[in-house]
C-alpha cells in the first residue's frame, strides 16, 4: 500500500521546530488548531496495522521504493496545494466575517430609569426591547423618551421617566394628577399651578415617592370687601371668606353677617358684602275666625235664618323679628305664634217650611204703604235705639210671639209680611199709630 495520501501533522498544541509565521501553512496551522510538518522531513508514518520493516540494511532496490515514495508526493500538480488550502482560507474568513457582523449588531447605550443613568452594551433593536431585556416595566402615566418602538442605534440615550399620583385639591376642587416630577416644587411646575404667594399644604422641596401624595394648593386670590359704605381689596389664600373678612380688619358684631357663607371658599375677583344688622321683637295679638255651621230647620219658613249658637273669634299671639339691614327696614318675619284662645263655632238654623200664601182678612190691604212708612222699604232697617228692626218695626218680643225666629231684621221681606198680617188680624191697625192709616190708604 502506498503512504502518498497520508500527511504528516503534529498534534494540537505542540511548538513548530522553525519559524513559520510568513508560511501560508502557518495560517493553516492557525484556523485549525495544528501545526503542519516541513516537507524537509522523512514521512515517517505507518499505519497500526502495517508492521514495521526489519531494522537491516537497506538494499538498493529497497532504497529506489523509498526515493520514488517521496519524489511521487512533492511533485504533484499545482492546483493540488490550493485545492487542499481553499477550504481553510474559507474557514478562516468565515470566522473574521461572523466577528465583524457580531461587532456591528452590538450598540452602547444609556439608559436613565428615573433619574438613574447607566451605560450598557445591547442586541436590541429599538427601544420597546431594550425595556424588556433591561426589566423595566412602564404603564399608562409613565414617560419613555424616545417613544417605545423607536428604533436603537449606537450612542443613543433612553430615558424612562415613572409616573407619580398626586391627590390634588386646588382652590377647593379636588382631583388626582399624574407626574413624573420627584418633587413638589417640580409637580407643581409640571401641572402649570401658579405657587407664587400660595398656601401649600407640605413643603415644596417635599420628595414624591411612587406611591405619590396629598396635595392642598390655595393659590392668591383678589377679594374685594364692601362695608361701611367702603371697598377694601386683599390679596389672600385663606380657605374661607370669614378668613378674608379678617384679613380685611372688619369686625362682625351681633346679627352681622355676610352676602354669601363665610364657610364658604374665597374666590378671585369675588366681592363680598357685609351687612349690618339691627333687630327688635314686636308682639302681636291676631283674631282668629270662627267657623260657621248651618243646619235645616222644617219649623222655620224657607229664606229664615236663626242664629241658634253665636260665634266667637279666637286669639292668638304672634312674635315678630324686626330688622334693619345696613339702615333700609325689612319685611317683618315672623318669629313665634301662640294661641292663646281657640275660636267657637256659630251655629245657624236654615228654614225650610213653605210660606203660606195668604192669611184671611188681610190679603187686600196696601202693606207695601204701611212699609214704607215704617222702614222705608227696608227689611234689613233697626230703629235708633235698637229696639225695633224690619220692614214693619216688629220689637223681638212681638216677633217671636207671631211664631218669628231670632231677630225680625234677618228674616225675608216675605215671612216679614206674613208676621204683620197676622199681627193685623189679632190687634188690627193699633201697633201701628203713625203709619196704620196708609193699610186703607
Amino acid at each position: 500500500m502506498s503512504n502518498s495520501k497520508y500527511q504528516t501533522y503534529e498534534p494540537y498544541g505542540v511548538e513548530p521546530q522553525s519559524d513559520l509565521r510568513g508560511d501560508l501553512h502557518t495560517a493553516e496551522t492557525l484556523a485549525y488548531g495544528v501545526y503542519a510538518a516541513p516537507d524537509t522531513y522523512d514521512d515517517t508514518y505507518r499505519p497500526a496495522y502495517e508492521a514495521p520493516e526489519p531494522l537491516e540494511p537497506t538494499l538498493p532496490r529497497q532504497a529506489g521504493r523509498a526515493e520514488r515514495r517521496r519524489k511521487g508526493r512533492y511533485t504533484e500538480r499545482p492546483d493540488s496545494a490550493m485545492r487542499r488550502l481553499l477550504p481553510q482560507a474559507l474557514v478562516v474568513a468565515f470566522l473574521a466575517g461572523g466577528t465583524t457582523a457580531f461587532v456591528a449588531e452590538d450598540k452602547a447605550v444609556e439608559l436613565s430609569v428615573d433619574g438613574r443613568p447607566r451605560t450598557l452594551h445591547t442586541f436590541a433593536d429599538d427601544v420597546t426591547e431594550l425595556l424588556a431585556q433591561e426589566g423595566v416595566d412602564v404603564g399608562a402615566h409613565d414617560v419613555v423618551a424616545p417613544a417605545p418602538g423607536t428604533e436603537l442605534t449606537s450612542g443613543d440615550e433612553v430615558a424612562v421617566h415613572y409616573g407619580r399620583p398626586v391627590r390634588l385639591t386646588l382652590d377647593g376642587q379636588r382631583r388626582e394628577v399624574w407626574t413624573t416630577a420627584h418633587t413638589v416644587d417640580g409637580a407643581l411646575k409640571q401641572l402649570g399651578v401658579r405657587a407664587e404667594g400660595a398656601y401649600l399644604s407640605i413643603s415644596r422641596s417635599q420628595p414624591i415617592g411612587r406611591a405619590g401624595l396629598e396635595l392642598d394648593v390655595r393659590t392668591e386670590r383678589s377679594v374685594t370687601v364692601m362695608a361701611d359704605g367702603r371697598a377694601r381689596t386683599v390679596r389672600t389664600n385663606a380657605a374661607t371668606v370669614g378668613e378674608v373678612i379678617g384679613e380685611s380688619g372688619i369686625t362682625l358684631r351681633d346679627e352681622d353677617t355676610t352676602s354669601v357663607p363665610q364657610d364658604s371658599f374665597p374666590r378671585d375677583g369675588q366681592t363680598v358684602t357685609v351687612l349690618r344688622i339691627t333687630g327688635t321683637k314686636e308682639v302681636r295679638e291676631e283674631p282668629i275666625p270662627f267657623e260657621v255651621q248651618r243646619t235645616d230647620d222644617l219649623s222655620l219658613f224657607k229664606g229664615t235664618e236663626v242664629v241658634e249658637q253665636a260665634g266667637q273669634a279666637g286669639l292668638r299671639r304672634v312674635t315678630y323679628a324686626l330688622r334693619t339691614v345696613n339702615g333700609v327696614k325689612q319685611k317683618p318675619r315672623k318669629t313665634d305664634d301662640e294661641v292663646v284662645r281657640r275660636p267657637r263655632k256659630q251655629i245657624v238654623k236654615v228654614g225650610t217650611k213653605p210660606l203660606p200664601t195668604s192669611v184671611g182678612g188681610a190679603d187686600g190691604l196696601n202693606w207695601n204703604g204701611l212699609a214704607t212708612c215704617e222702614s222705608g222699604g227696608r227689611p234689613n232697617a233697626v230703629d235708633p235705639s235698637g229696639t225695633y228692626g224690619g220692614l214693619y218695626q216688629f220689637d223681638t218680643r212681638t216677633w217671636q210671639g207671631l211664631g218669628g225666629s231670632g231677630r225680625p231684621q234677618d228674616a225675608p221681606a216675605a215671612e216679614q209680611t206674613f208676621r204683620a198680617k197676622k199681627l193685623y188680624v189679632r190687634r188690627g191697625a193699633s201697633p201701628w199709630p203713625h203709619c196704620g192709616t196708609r193699610l186703607h190708604g
